[in-house]
Order: structure tokens, then sequence, then C-alpha cells
């Protein structure tokens, strides 16, 4: 089969597996053109390096698109709302990331008229699955590559010793653990954390802080709603198109406002109470 892939698009984080992976498919797959895909789904400036790099690797293009606000609406909130939760205890955070990535990944590997879709997930956990079924759901016919499953380098230090041969820029520093990061959670695993014995070191609070660490007195978030509901805003312009600049209109909740909510509009405003507040007025 190998003869037979052209163009392969991967799923590309920047990290030293995805990195190794670039020369690895060329080399094992009859030199093919391999096109990176970084997906930002609120990683930070984890993504800074992430193009340049890719090219540096062997990647003949560079695909960095921008997630986010399709993570949060369609993934994030749908997951909040069902309250999802894995076995009752483990909230989600890599795993729901993970179709939408693939969903992008079979998108640019149509455009681009690409063979197969590789990934670096290892196989210790479930991303193999997650990516693989969502690409199959999606593209039933493309050929999926998963390098973990095929090749020998078994170790960290295996894909170093790759990277440095075929000339791959790799970290400097030694990253004690495989961190996942999105805009809704940030997650570890290995070295010392593979024995559940072990408390996590503060370090790993990069985007908290450790209980101790925290201030002493508590920081409030105050939430407010800029933008109307579709219901609200006709309703709005139902009502202003034909009154005076004064008027003052209440709307029930049979309008298009939300149950038990009452809406008073004037000429440049909408303010959506609870009805239990319209005595006020």
């Amino acid at each position: 089969m190998a003869d037979k892939i052209k163009k392969v698009v991967l799923a590309y984080s920047g990290g030293l597996d995805t990195s190794v992976i670039i020369p690895w498919l060329k080399e094992h797959y009859d030199g093919c053109e391999v096109i990176a895909v970084c997906a930002d789904v609120g990683q930070g400036d984890e993504l800074n390096a992430v193009h340049d790099k890719a090219l540096k690797s062997g990647a003949s293009k560079v695909y960095i698109e921008d997630l986010k606000e399709e993570f949060l609406k369609e993934y994030v909130w749908p997951t909040l709302k069902a309250g999802a939760v894995y076995e009752d205890k483990y909230l989600l955070g890599t795993s729901f990331a993970r179709p939408i990535i693939a969903k992008k990944l079979v998108e640019i590997a149509k455009k681009e008229g690409a063979d197969a879709i590789a990934h670096g997930a290892t196989g210790k956990g479930n991303d193999q699955v997650r990516f693989e079924l969502t690409v199959k759901a999606l593209a039933p016919n493309i050929t999926l590559i998963a390098p973990w499953r095929e090749w020998d380098l078994d170790s960290r230090s295996a894909e170093i010793e790759y990277a440095k041969k075929h000339g791959i820029p790799i970290a400097t520093e030694n990253k004690t653990y495989s961190m996942d990061r999105n805009i809704w959670h940030l997650s570890h695993e290995g070295s010392d954390l593979e024995d559940p014995a072990n408390a996590p070191h503060n370090s790993m609070y990069l985007i908290s802080k450790a209980p101790e660490d925290a201030p002493d007195k508590p920081e409030y978030v105050t939430i407010d709603f800029e933008q109307l509901t579709f219901g609200e805003l006709r309703k709005f312009v139902e009502l202003t198109a034909d009154r005076e600049d004064d008027e003052f209109v209440c709307v029930n909740d049979n309008d298009g406002v939300p149950d038990g909510f009452m809406a008073y509009v004037d000429a440049e405003t909408i303010d959506v109470v609870p009805t239990d507040e319209t005595s006020e007025r």
C-alpha cells in the first residue's frame, strides 16, 4: 500500500512525535508529500513556532486552523448541557477536542486531494479510536496511517535520535510530562504521575494556582450578556418601528422573550428582567 500513497495530511502539534512523523512518512511511503495541519483549539502560545517547525521538519505546506469558537459552541457547551462526565467522575477535556480536529483533517484532505490522513496518537489512551472513527465516518475510503502501530521508534530517546539524524529541530529542555491543552482544560500524564500515590508538583499549575498559592480573598467575576437573542431583536425592531421615541413598551414572554422574564423596550435599549421585578417599573 505504501507505493500508492502520494499525499498525506498529518495532524500536527509541533511536538516530538508529530515532528518525527513527517520525515518518517516521506521515508516509508516512497517520498510522499506531507501537509501538516495544526488545529488551534486554544493551546495558547504553544502554536507560535509550529508553522516554521513543520516546514523545517519536511512538510510541504502548513495549515493552522482557528477552531476555538466552533469548539466551544459545538462541542464544549453541548457537553456541559448534557452533564457528560466519564464514569461519573472524570471531566472531559482531551476527548471532545479530537472529533473537531479529525473533521478539519478530512476537510483539508479533500481540498488537497490527499490519499491518506496520519496522526501521532500512541495507542496508550483512546485517541487513536477518537481520530479514526471520526475520519472513517466522514471519509470512509481514505487511508489512515498510525505510525505508532508501524514503526520501531518505541521510546522518546529513540525518537530524539531519529530527529537528530534527520536534522529535525527539537526542544532542548527536558519535558517531564506529556501535556494536552485546549481552551477548556490542561492535563498532564507520565513520569511520577504514573503512580497514583504521588501528588502533582506545583509546577504543573500553568493556567491556575496550587491551593496554597492562591490568594486568601475571593475574586468575583461579573458576566454581562451583550448580544440579543433573535427573538428579542425581532421584537425590538417590531416595537420601535411605529412609536414615539419616549414611549415605553412592556413585552410579555409570549413575544420571543424567555419564560419567566419581561422585556422593557425604550427608543434605544431592551431590558430583559425576571417577572418578579416588573412591579418596580
